[in-house]
């Protein structure tokens, strides 16, 4: 890996570079989008099933575009038991921490004849999208599923691209059953995105799309945005891990390619304070990737978005933190808890040596669907927050609005806005 010392223009050159892999950049690929996207919205299941035959190879149509409990139950025997009963502990895990998340309705009854509050409601419909082939993660379905069923969702519907002979990754039906989905629908790419934001004659329009996906469903994602709400549109994967002198740099190398293996898109970026630790890792990175199944995307991914940036100071290391805002941020030093009081910006973070990031990604149950490309800065992991709508409520008495009556109609007209402002008079007008 790549060891430079963190100055602001290295920072800045890595902020560039990191910036150029946001799915938004890919404008190349938008006109492709935005003609399925249409040709979904008008042909409907026609288009779906044709888009089917090209992309996947497999023929859909009315009568098998809907996942069996037959098919459901082949895929739980094709699994080993073993497995499922991960998936089943996982799921437990996730649905666990997703229903501290719940919130209920409030009111605030004064005693001057006003109520105000807010109404919590769960969405009517919500759709996940899951990928297929290689990118097929079970962990994905529980991640997305799960939180809207803790929400309350009346109908939760996933998609996901069937083989071309019609079947469906056993991991992610199994998965999808086990975290409470309701149907499950063999349709993938940019078309399955557009026929959930706007409907078939099959696959149901629902009120808001979820899941991870490639640039083309990405971009689909982005398309629709406005027809139904996303959950985001995610970028590739990323991680930077934090440490000092005291870091194991075994660790610290085989948590670095836990996210440099997703894909060459991936980054890996280590900030450190030691140079002894930079080229402790530099090392060990090199050995463990000539052993790792996927040693050729890992080496593109470092050689592309791979750095272990050597920080003058702490403080140095953690404004550059706060300014990559990663995904997963891992705090490997010796006071973790006292560093993370000062991140401002991370999708989620893990502190110790022992908390490393796989275990969200797959075990601890907090969400590991998060912002990535510096969107931690203003986004948040996906929570059951994402499948509720908040709903104001406000009640005044004649009296409550007697007392304020003139402050609101001289507000309106300050505006120009004489009609508000009769709404208001008229109900004072006898006096």
């Amino acid at each position: 890996m790549k060891i430079v010392a963190l100055t602001d223009e290295t920072k800045k050159d890595l902020l560039d570079k990191l910036l150029k892999r946001s799915p938004s950049n890919y404008t190349e690929y938008e006109d492709t989008v935005y003609e399925i996207v249409h040709n979904v919205r008008q042909r409907q299941d026609e288009a779906v099933f044709e888009y089917t035959l090209k992309f996947d190879k497999f023929a859909l149509n009315a009568g098998n575009i809907k996942v069996t409990r037959e098919e459901i139950d082949e895929a739980y025997a094709k699994l080993d038991n073993a497995l499922v009963e991960v998936i089943k502990k996982a799921a437990e895990n996730i649905r666990a921490f997703h229903m501290k998340q719940l919130r209920n309705s409030w009111f605030d009854i004064k005693e001057n004849g006003t109520i105000l509050g807010m109404k919590i409601t769960p969405i009517a419909k919500a759709g996940v999208y899951v990928p297929g082939g290689k990118a097929a993660y079970p962990s994905s379905v529980l991640m997305n599923v799960i939180p809207a069923k803790a929400a309350g969702v009346g109908e939760i519907i996933v998609t996901t691209p069937p083989g071309a002979d019609g079947k469906v990754n056993p991991g992610t039906l199994v998965a999808a059953d086990i975290a409470g989905a309701n149907v499950i629908y063999k349709a993938g790419g940019a078309q399955a995105i557009a026929a959930m934001a706007f409907g078939t004659q099959s696959i149901p329009k629902v009120d808001k799309i979820a899941g991870p996906g490639n640039i083309f469903v990405a971009l689909a994602k982005k398309a629709v945005y406005g027809y139904v709400s996303i959950d985001s549109i995610a970028g590739p994967s990323e991680i930077l891990v934090l440490a000092d002198e005291s870091a194991n740099p075994r660790y610290v190398a085989a948590d670095l390619l836990s996210q440099a293996e997703h894909d060459e898109m991936a980054s890996a970026i280590l900030i450190t304070t030691s140079k002894s630790l930079a080229e402790q890792v530099s090392a060990e990175v090199d050995a463990f990737t000539s052993e790792l199944s996927r040693k050729e995307i890992i080496g593109k991914s470092l050689e592309n978005y791979g750095y272990i940036l050597i920080a003058e100071t702490m403080e140095d290391a953690l404004d550059a933190v706060n300014e990559i805002a990663s995904e997963h941020l891992e705090i490997l030093t010796a006071n973790p808890f006292e560093i993370m009081t000062k991140v401002r910006n991370a999708g989620a973070i893990f502190m110790g040596e022992y908390s490393s990031e796989p275990l969200g990604d797959y075990f601890a149950g907090p969400n590991h669907i998060l912002p990535t490309n510096g969107t931690a800065k203003f986004f948040s992991p996906v929570s059951v927050d994402d499948f509720i709508k908040k709903t104001s409520i406000i009640s005044y008495s004649r009296e409550a609005l007697e007392k304020v009556h003139e402050d609101i109609e001289a507000f309106a007209e300050s505006e120009g806005l004489t009609a508000h402002a009769n709404s208001i008079k008229v109900r004072f007008e006898e006096e």
